[in-house]
């Protein structure tokens, strides 16, 4: 297994590293708690990571309004480009996020195909889980 958590979110980070020249992977909740990282990171890595994306989505959101002249903006996808490579968070629709680091051969264009596909898979996830009753039990 290529993913270290505590959980199983292997089936949504093994397959981003499958893309050439992807280096890292995290899943992160919007507010910077690690759900899960790939081995290229060490744990405190993993958590600096998802601190700093959640902080790096925040300014993102707050930017797009501001050009916007609105108040709020969702963010589809963030890309940083550095000397070292790229970054690419996309956060999904039920609070938590996808962030990857490609470094300078990876092809974004592949890399952005595969952690997209990879936010609809949590997303249909998400979808199937079966409601929650007030008492905690599952509603019929």
């Amino acid at each position: 297994m290529i993913s270290r958590d505590g959980g199983d979110t292997a089936w949504v980070l093994d397959p981003i590293l499958e893309v050439p020249h992807v280096v890292a992977a995290v899943l992160l909740t919007r507010d910077g708690l690690v759900r899960g990282y790939t081995d290229a990171l060490s744990q405190a890595s993993g958590e600096r990571v998802a601190a700093i994306t959640s902080t790096v989505q925040g300014a993102c959101r707050t930017a797009a309004a501001a050009f916007a002249d609105r108040e709020d903006a969702e963010i589809r996808q963030v890309v940083i480009e550095s000397d070292h490579g790229y970054v690419l968070i996309v956060p999904t629709d039920h609070g938590t996020c996808v962030a990857a680091y490609g470094d300078t051969e990876v092809r974004l264009d592949l890399l952005a195909h595969r952690v997209h596909s990879q936010v609809a898979r949590l997303g249909e996830k998400a979808m199937a889980a079966a409601p929650r009753g007030v008492d905690g039990g599952t509603s019929a």
